[in-house]
Order: C-alpha cells, then structure tokens, then sequence
C-alpha cells in the first residue's frame, strides 16, 4: 500500500508539473488557448494550486477574456491577501476591463483598480510594476475622478528610489501629460544618461514627435543608434524623415543601410522599409521609383491598406 501510495503522489506530481510547464511554454510561444485548455484540465484535479490558477489567469489575460482573468485573479488574493502580485494583476485586469467598456461603465469600477494597486504598493515597498500603474492611473484620471499629478509624481518618486530610471520616465511621462515639455524632456535625459536603454531613447524619441519636432527626434536616434548599434534604430530614422518629408536623402539611406542588415530580431518586416521608401520618392516627385518601392511593400504584405493608399497617391503625382 505505502508503495502504491508513493507511486501515485510521484506521478501525480509530474503530471503537476508538466502541465504548468506546458502552459508555460503555450504562453511564451502566444498559443494562450492551449495554454487555457491545459490548465483547465489541470485544475479539474487540482483546484487550488495558486500557480495554475495564475496561469489560467495569464492565458485570458492574453486574450482579453478580462472577466475571466478578473475571477482567478480574485482567487488568488483571496486565498493569499498579503500577496502583492495578486492584487496587482487583480487591478490590471479590471483596469483593462475599465478601457474596454463604456466611460460611464468604467466609472464603477475605477475605484477597484486604484484600491487594487495601492494595496499592491503596501505590500512590497519594491514592486516597480504596482508604483507604475499608479502613476499612469493618476495621470490618465480626470480630478474629478480621483486623478492627480501630484500623486502621480509621489509614486515617480517612490520608483526613483528603487530605480532611477523608472523614476526619471515616470517622472517624464507626469510631466509630459501635465503638459510642462521642458521637465519632460529633462527627465527622459536624466533617464537616457542613466539607463541609456532602447526604451529610454524611444520615449524621448516619440516625446519630441508628439511635440513637432522631428528634426530633434532624428537626432535622439542617431544618438541612440551610435550608441546602441541597433539596425532598428536606422528604420526609426528613416520613418521620421519619411512621415514628416525632411532629411530625405538621409532618410534613404537608413532604409537602405536597414534593408542591407536586417533580420528577424530587427522586428519591422522588409515590407515596411519598402513603403517608407516609397514615401520618401514620392516627396522628391521620383514617381518611377516610388512606385517601384510601394510595389514591393505591397508583394510583401499584400494586406496592408496603407499600401495600396499609398500606392494611389503615387499615380496621381
């Protein structure tokens, strides 16, 4: 009996295991209703293991399904109060939830995903994630309903304490939105000069595009490509020049430079290269090669709509 007994808590065990793990991988390889399907079936047997639950929470998460992340979320903090990840991922959930319904609807349930988040915060003095959906949260509110920049820039300043570089993008990202460019743009270089990520350039970079100013834009990227030696940084260039029709000759250049080096971890698709070097014949009035261009884009990701507009207004030149 005691070796049946061990027999059947062994493979019990390995069956436990491999279905996490297979969920695991469901999810990192975007197969989320495999991932959902595989769970499921786990906790038919085992309903209160907090691992798989957090994983069926994940896989609907990754689906959108909110509701049913929002109910196995809420399991888990019930369960285990005191965890803060639980009640963080509780409040992304209703979070999405609230932008993917009606205003008035979302209302009624704001003041969960702020509780939610702030209780996350409580909990672990060091969850990064919790102090950033706070400060977006504060931000994006309007006052009446509970936003506040001065809030906001409380949790920026509780994550420069933990990470200066979280901090001084947070503090950037209250900055821009309350509409003071200069502290903005102070703050994203504080953050490039500490961190000097791919992430850091790129929100200095759309910073200076949602400010008009592309001709700063191109050369944060160039910065950033020196530094960095990313080929996607050359697309980044090249995209600017096209959608603002300046730097032109610079602009084919990159495209090109990206074209001659790409691969797969570049991210964009040849396809977008094409068009962006079919926009940028068309501002040199080059029609014989800007079609040639667009056609390209277009064989490569027929598809795309943008393409064949695009294509239009290269015959009416």
């Amino acid at each position: 009996m005691n070796k049946f007994l061990c027999i059947f808590f062994i493979s019990s065990f390995c069956f436990s295991q491999t279905s996490k793990e297979k969920a695991q991988s469901f999810i990192a390889e975007k197969a989320f209703v495999n991932a959902q399907n595989e769970i499921v079936s786990f906790l038919e047997s085992h309903p209160n293991d907090k691992e798989a639950i957090e994983l069926l929470g994940d896989a609907y998460g990754h689906q959108k399904k909110w509701d049913e992340a929002i109910e196995q979320y809420e399991k888990l903090k019930e369960k285990e109060p005191t965890n803060a990840n639980y009640h963080y991922k509780y409040g992304g959930a209703l979070g999405m939830k609230a932008l993917s319904i009606s205003k008035l609807k979302a209302l009624g349930i704001i003041g969960d995903v702020k509780r939610a988040f702030l209780k996350a915060a409580e909990l672990d003095p060091n969850h990064i994630d919790a102090r950033w959906a706070l400060v977006e949260l504060y931000v994006s509110l309007p006052g009446i309903v509970g936003g506040s920049n001065s809030k906001a820039l409380k949790y920026a300043n509780e994550l420069q304490k933990l990470s200066k570089v979280d901090g001084y993008l947070a503090k950037g990202y209250v900055y821009e939105y309350d509409d003071e460019p200069e502290l903005a743009e102070k703050y994203y270089r504080l953050a490039i000069k500490v961190g000097g990520s791919v992430t850091c350039y790129d929100k200095l970079t759309t910073f200076y595009e949602k400010q008009g100013k592309p001709n700063k834009a191109i050369d944060n990227l160039e910065e950033a490509q020196q530094k960095l030696q990313r080929n996607a940084m050359h697309y980044q260039i090249g995209k600017v020049c096209a959608d603002y029709n300046l730097q032109l000759d610079k602009g084919e250049k990159c495209l090109k430079t990206y074209l001659s080096n790409h691969s797969a971890k570049d991210g964009v698709p040849k396809a977008w290269a094409y068009y962006r070097l079919a926009q940028i014949y068309k501002h040199k009035n080059n029609k014989t090669e800007a079609l040639k261009w667009i056609d390209k884009a277009i064989a490569g990701l027929p598809k795309i709509k943008v393409f064949k507009e695009e294509k239009s207004s290269i015959y009416r030149l």
